[in-house]
């Protein structure tokens, strides 16, 4: 396999560290796109080189992942976060991101989505306006013209990996571990079949490559 050079937009943030290391396992190169200098040597541990790039501030995003054959939104604006910066981040970061593909000439993006983003999605409260921000990123995405995969994990847990998925369109809520989805984010990088889906993944009894080929 041709080693791939990937960023990671949200370098510092659970998947995002789990990934790079896979990605370091099999060979493959990754950058994570962070804000805080302070985060660079977590960064480093997990096999990814740091690059200081704040999705919400900086213009030249392009330049930070410049010469990347991929890129990886796994940022979000956190928990704690209100609902103004589900769309500086969630939204506006992702979005940024796509443009930033555009200008350095990268085709590929596989998006961390959620379970439920909807653009349209009903609520006043902040997890709603989260969801609107995902799906409003989700369908910008896919109208790009890029070779993106949206990958909308349910909620997810810090337990070990499981190895097993259910993925499809339309999968009933339930759980999936960060690692598990770090790694069907790495199966998607390597899989250009992936490319133009979209879909719900939590976790289930399928070994992820073959859920994979299933969705072909």
């Amino acid at each position: 396999m041709l080693r791939m050079r990937v960023a990671i937009a949200g370098g510092h943030g659970k998947i995002a560290l789990l990934l790079a290391r896979l990605l370091a396992d099999r060979g493959d190169a990754a950058l994570g796109l962070i804000r805080n200098r302070e985060h660079a040597e977590d960064v480093r541990a997990a096999g990814a080189e740091p690059v200081l790039c704040d999705l919400e501030a900086d213009d030249d995003v392009a330049a930070a992942v410049a010469g990347s054959d991929a890129v990886v939104f796994a940022a979000g604006a956190g928990p704690g976060s209100g609902a103004e910066r589900k769309w500086t981040v969630d939204y506006g970061g992702a979005a940024k991101l796509v443009e930033a593909c555009r200008a350095a000439g990268i085709e590929r993006y596989v998006m961390v989505s959620s379970i439920g983003a909807d653009p349209d999605a009903p609520g006043d409260d902040v997890f709603a306006a989260y969801l609107r921000a995902k799906g409003r990123a989700d369908a910008e995405l896919a109208a790009s013209g890029l070779a993106y995969t949206i990958v909308r994990p349910g909620p997810l847990t810090d337990d070990p990996p499981t190895g097993g998925v259910t993925l499809g369109p339309d999968v009933p809520r339930a759980p999936i571990t960060r690692a598990d989805t770090a790694a069907l984010v790495a199966a998607c990088l390597a899989s250009p079949a992936s490319a133009g889906r979209t879909f719900v993944a939590v976790n289930g009894d399928t070994p992820i490559e073959q859920a994979l080929t299933l969705l072909r």
